[in-house]
């Protein structure tokens, strides 16, 4: 995108913008537990079966756990369910988050992300604590799809966020690391950032001079 002085808000994607996640991890975690279809429900954008319900606010965690049971050969925990799945998530890079504190002195900041309960509550929580503080502490608004109950890039999750944290996409620049995503955005108005990987956002607010 070219810069833009209209931009008051900064709406950012959390896997693969903010947090780091390797789907590797969890097939893995989830193979060892006697899961042979898990590289077909789990995705890098988008999940499906239980796991894409859970995203999408269909389902609860208990209903979740319950339902995933079948997709195992022996008897699992509740626990180990849970640890399985939170293995998608490695981490978040300290100078991220301090980005993020000088960022909101300047401009609104959200986000816009396909997650969980279990893991939005869990180890993101958790890696957002690193300094202290909490995920309000970085965003004055979250949008996350179990609650919007629509998953990126449906539309609905767009205006999801659009009516109740009050940004104007005019004045938004969306940052994703999927291009299909981005796209939908755009539609509705958004201005957009790509975020490749190895990429930090950071490094790409920079040059368009905001």
């Amino acid at each position: 995108m070219t810069p833009d002085k209209n931009i008051r808000n900064l709406l950012f994607d959390l896997g693969g913008v903010i947090v780091d996640i390797k789907r590797e991890r969890c097939i893995a975690a989830l193979n060892a537990l006697g899961m042979h279809d898990a590289d077909s429900m789990i995705g890098l954008y988008e999940q499906s079966g239980p796991f894409q319900l859970l995203e999408q606010g269909k389902i609860s965690l208990p209903e979740f756990r319950e339902q995933m049971r079948p997709h195992f050969s022996r008897p699992v925990t509740d626990a180990e369910i849970d640890a399985a799945f939170s293995a998608f998530i490695v981490g978040i890079p300290l100078p991220r988050l301090q980005a993020l504190r000088e960022l909101r002195t300047r401009y609104r900041t959200f986000v816009l992300s396909n997650t969980n309960p279990l893991m939005f509550h869990g180890v993101i929580a958790r890696f957002f604590a690193q300094e202290g503080l909490t995920i309000s502490d970085y965003f004055h608004g979250v949008t996350v799809s179990f609650e919007a109950r629509a998953t990126k890039p449906d539309p609905k999750i767009f205006r999801y966020a659009v009516n109740t944290m009050g940004i104007d996409p005019d004045e938004t620049l969306f940052f994703d690391d999927g291009q299909t995503n981005l796209d939908a955005a755009a539609r509705l108005g958004f201005h957009t950032c790509l975020v490749p990987p190895g990429t930090e956002y950071y490094h790409l607010i920079k040059p368009l001079g905001l």
